[in-house]
């Protein structure tokens, strides 16, 4: 009896179990996260700067600082969020539903642009259609003797058609995900009832693929939106803002209250647009086409327009995946954009300083400052795909094990966070935050220190995603035995989660080092002469009139994130063997 109520006692007084581990991760990501925003929101609010407000907003100045580029921005984003859901939709369709030959291929070939960092397209398209108006080199269809007009060389067209081709990839796979769960049955027991294709698609396919469509039309609407790139290098030189890039200027002259207004309007712009797709799904019927039996995968004959949809579909997946890198590569060997073809040169890749060359500057392996910035940029990412997989694991472990409430619901929404907020109004938070003495730490501004937490924090979403594929291979069975134990919860993920998931958590790191590798909206902000990153480093050589240099870093750029995303590839279909089964 004395033993029972000595338990009894105990249980009382104990703490719920799971309660400091939540405790603990929910003050890394709100010092991660939250702690950045509500600083930039707490600086446009103090005394000295809240009329910053009203200088953005309804001042004489708020015209140029926020009206036209939020009416570009939004232009950008409604634009290229319609054109990529036709876009991937037309070719998630040909791919699921249709017998279209060579189906395999185009599903790669369709998912490959999103891996081509966007400012690599817009790169490859300015070295095929610049023409004379900024002075310099042009492209190599003005060098064909073609006039090009200035409409297609600068601004909103060209800026439309490079972010569509980048994001179009995106709403592709939310879509085939969608359209592979449409059960045949379905489609055929219409088509026996005498239904046509129109009806068949109005009235079973696309309200199954509805969430999708919209899921994709929001994802790439904030992609858009947020895109720093595409905008500045095609967009800055003929004057169009857009909300990323007047934020970028606004902080690079030190006018850093009005930059942060920005941010925090760039936010709210993106945010809105995907809560009001998340109301479009939750609002919608449902339509439940999964059923105990399975689906025959019956698809639709299209007969003589099989090779002439075939022949379209190549030709968007040609032109988005593999002239933009042939191009690039070209014109890091060519002498001159106007003349991609001809006259190679390995100057820009091996070449030593030559006064009569790109005024002295040597080529990529022989230039210090690059050599460098690789150095940087790949210890930044193995750094963030480390401490990022084990931030995101541990944050998948608290919501797994420990799933019920308010901590771990506040873990969940502030984990998914950095979704709704632009790379680079994110890394503006991070200067607000970190760009001066905090207590007792100094300012890391500058440093490779800030590089990693910001990098990190960025992708805590996708690394939480990681995580909780890993989480899932490992029975909760065994970390509860083992807790029953004794064994703390390091111990238990250090001799359990790990061991047993280790291709699969190498596989996340992988993917989490791919996309820190090719970010520039986040790390332009943080860039400075002493952490150089290939990506700023590129735009910068762009910006300069060095498009050779630009080229060949955003080459090098291309092949470590495609033999990083191969080998991720790779180690996810090692990770589950039993699928092979």
């Amino acid at each position: 009896m004395a033993n029972f109520a000595s338990i009894a006692s105990h249980a009382r007084y104990a703490l719920p179990q799971g309660l400091p581990l939540k405790i603990a991760v929910l003050a890394v990501i709100g010092i991660l996260i939250a702690a950045p925003l509500a600083r930039i929101l707490f600086d446009t609010l103090a005394p000295e700067t809240i009329s910053a407000w009203r200088d953005v907003v309804v001042s004489p100045l708020s015209r140029n600082l926020l009206w036209v580029p939020l009416s570009n921005t939004l232009i950008l984003g409604v634009v290229v969020a319609g054109g990529c859901v036709l876009i991937g939709g037309f070719l998630a369709w040909l791919v699921v539903m249709t017998d279209v030959p060579f189906r395999r291929t185009i599903g790669l070939l369709a998912t490959l642009p999103f891996m081509i960092p966007s400012f690599a397209t817009a790169l490859a398209w300015t070295s095929l259609f610049r023409n004379s108006r900024m002075g310099g080199q042009t492209g190599y269809l003005e060098g064909l003797g073609l006039s090009i007009p200035d409409w297609l060389s600068w601004g909103m067209t060209p800026t439309l058609i490079v972010l569509t081709a980048h994001y179009y990839a995106l709403a592709f796979t939310v879509i085939a995900a969608a359209l592979a769960t449409v059960n045949s049955d379905l489609v055929e027991a219409a088509q026996m009832a005498g239904a046509k294709r129109g009806r068949i698609f109005m009235g079973i396919i696309l309200p199954v693929a509805l969430p999708a469509i919209v899921a994709g039309a929001s994802l790439t609407f904030a992609g858009a939106v947020s895109n720093f790139a595409a905008p500045a290098l095609l967009g800055l030189p003929v004057r169009m803002q857009t909300m990323a890039t007047r934020l970028f200027g606004m902080i690079e002259i030190g006018q850093t209250a009005r930059g942060y207004v920005i941010a925090i309007l760039l936010i709210v712009v993106s945010a809105v647009f995907l809560w009001f797709g998340n109301r479009v799904i939750s609002g919608r019927r449902s339509y439940a086409t999964i059923t105990g039996k399975g689906g025959r995968a019956k698809r639709f004959e299209l007969g003589a327009a099989r090779y002439p949809l075939f022949a379209l579909a190549g030709t968007i997946c040609f032109l988005t995946t593999v002239v933009p890198v042939v191009v690039l590569i070209a014109s890091s060997l060519a002498p001159s954009s106007s003349a991609l073809f001809s006259n190679w040169t390995l100057h820009y890749w091996t070449g030593l300083s030559t006064p009569s060359i790109a005024q002295g500057q040597a080529g990529v392996l022989h230039n210090p400052f690059i050599v460098s910035a690789t150095t940087t940029t790949v210890a930044l990412g193995v750094v963030v795909a480390i401490v990022g997989s084990v931030l995101g694991l541990m944050i998948a472990f608290t919501l797994a094990r420990h799933r019920s409430g308010f901590l771990s619901g506040a873990i969940n929404q502030l984990a998914f966070l950095p979704l709704l907020v632009p790379g680079i109004a994110f890394g503006a938070a991070y200067i607000a935050l970190f760009g001066a003495p905090v207590g007792p730490f100094p300012a890391l501004y500058g440093t490779f220190t800030l590089l990693v937490i910001a990098g990190t924090a960025y992708l805590v979403p996708f690394s939480v995603q990681t995580g909780r594929a890993v989480i899932q291979q490992v029975s909760g069975n065994l970390d509860e035995s083992a807790r029953l134990t004794g064994a703390g919860f390091l111990r238990r993920m250090i001799a359990i989660t790990i061991p047993l998931a280790s291709r699969g958590l190498a596989a996340g790191s992988l993917i989490i080092f791919v996309k820190i590798m090719r970010d520039l909206s986040l790390v332009v902000l943080l860039f400075t002469p002493t952490t150089p990153v290939l990506s700023v480093l590129a735009y910068r050589y762009a910006s300069e009139g060095f498009a050779q240099f630009a080229n060949a870093i955003t080459v090098v750029i291309l092949v470590i994130s495609i033999a990083a995303t191969l080998l991720a590839n790779r180690l996810q279909a090692k990770s589950q063997p039993w699928l092979k089964n």
